[in-house]
């Protein structure tokens, strides 16, 4: 599921939660955008609860999606959403009006929740990079675009380069996930990819943890091949963390670092998270704060 952010808490550079992974209303925020990236994160969390837990058919959940956009939709054209999320769309009206939200970042979040919970139930994959990329421009790439916005960042290189690290994050988050991913029926690794390796689809299945299969070589040299892929990304967007002012620059590098760090770890275990998920913890710290630091325009 897309990555986003967390709304309280000290900064932390990549949380394992699939919402965990662009720490921003922490104390590093400056005080008057927590409010905006708190209504934020609670639209966003409870659209991925959504979309996401309980025992709900997909059927049911893309029914629920689909009220909830109507009621970000009555929020936006100035009526009463319903009284099913009072809690979410209250305070995002307010601040929606107080800082001028772009209303289709938001819906772009939720049409990536649908299309999430459409291709696991019909057990589709993403044919190739640009198809997966479609996704994560729509999943990641609407967290960094708001920050930006509320930060008063507007220019296209800014804009770009923020895609650039939102959808790396992303694709982090799918190769350090396939040990739990596989289990629940999401192939993210583009069939074009496993092709290119001579791989089928239920080849990659039968890698997942428990199975008796151990990853043959083609299968770690794909995911190689994904990791220097996010690795690029994520290298293409990094010098925006010299053009945000104060804090959330700060804070972005220890967001760059970290999405580097489990890429890193996924290496270190010779590509092969199909059946140990790497993590970063309080022990990579330093090293990380170090990094950061390190960090030149």
């Amino acid at each position: 599921m897309p990555p986003t952010l967390h709304a309280q808490g000290p900064a932390q550079p990549l949380p394992p939660g699939h919402y965990e992974n662009f720490p921003v209303a922490s104390w590093l925020c400056p005080p008057r955008l927590r409010p905006p990236i708190a209504a934020i994160y609670h639209f966003a969390r409870t659209a991925d609860d959504i979309a996401d837990e309980g025992d709900a058919t997909p059927d049911q959940r893309l029914a629920d999606l689909a009220a909830y956009r109507a009621d970000l939709d009555a929020v936006f054209a100035g009526t009463a959403p319903s009284a099913r999320w009072p809690q979410v769309f209250g305070p995002l009206a307010h601040q929606a009006h107080v800082f001028g939200l772009p209303r289709l970042l938001l819906a772009d979040l939720l049409d990536a929740f649908a299309q999430d919970i459409a291709f696991t139930r019909d057990g589709r994959a993403y044919a190739d990079r640009a198809e997966l990329m479609d996704y994560c421009r729509r999943s990641a790439d609407p967290i960094g675009r708001l920050l930006l916005h509320l930060y008063g960042v507007h220019d296209a290189r800014a804009l770009r380069q923020s895609d650039a690290i939102c959808s790396a994050l992303q694709l982090i988050n799918f190769w350090q996930d396939l040990s739990v991913d596989l289990p629940r029926g999401r192939l993210y690794l583009p069939l074009a990819d496993c092709a290119a390796h001579g791989l089928q689809r239920a080849d990659i299945a039968r890698f997942a943890p428990l199975a008796e299969a151990e990853p043959p070589p083609a299968a770690l040299a794909m995911v190689a091949d994904e990791v220097r892929w996010a690795r690029t990304l994520m290298r293409e967007g990094a010098p925006l963390v010299h053009r945000l002012p104060g804090r959330i620059g700060w804070e972005l590098r220890l967001v760059v670092q970290g999405g580097l760090a489990i890429l890193d770890k996924i290496e270190a275990q010779g590509f092969d998270s199909f059946r140990r998920r790497p993590t970063v913890g309080k022990a990579d710290t330093p090293r990380l704060l170090w990094r950061a630091l390190g960090m030149r325009a």
